[in-house]
């Protein structure tokens, strides 16, 4: 499965920790950066590479903090939700495909596994931003 989606992703110029870093921004809203790093487990650095290849496609935007000039803040643009879209579609088909052999019935007990096993691996930016990490 991560061969196929990695390759549908990769015709849509998105590679999974792009679509990854979409889906924060999508679902916990804009945040900084240092916010945005420790959601996602990343080395500041690391995530620098990471927003310029978003922001050069025109799928993030970065801007000042008014509050603290020294912080950017990270949101997704309309070309990044549609992007993300385009993205989720293509991955579903995917997913049908490799688990073409499981009932509805099945598909949901296997979600609700995998949502189980992860529970605890997953913040948000604005949790990340209260706790003074950052």
């Amino acid at each position: 499965m991560r061969s196929y989606s990695e390759s549908t992703l990769a015709a849509l110029e998105l590679r999974p920790r792009h679509l990854l870093t979409l889906t924060v921004l999508r679902d916990g809203g804009g945040c900084t950066q240092q916010a945005l790093a420790a959601q996602l487990s990343i080395d500041r650095t690391n995530l620098v590479g990471l927003l310029n290849d978003l922001e050069d496609d025109g799928l993030i935007a970065r801007t000042r903090s008014a509050e603290d000039r020294r912080r950017h803040l990270v949101t997704l643009t309309d070309a990044g939700a549609i992007r993300l879209g385009e993205a989720e579609l293509a991955l579903a088909e995917v997913e049908d495909q490799v688990l073409g052999a499981l009932d509805h019935d099945q598909r949901v007990a296997l979600h609700a596994l995998l949502q189980q096993a992860s529970a605890g691996h997953v913040g948000d930016c604005s949790a990340a931003a209260a706790d003074g990490d950052l």
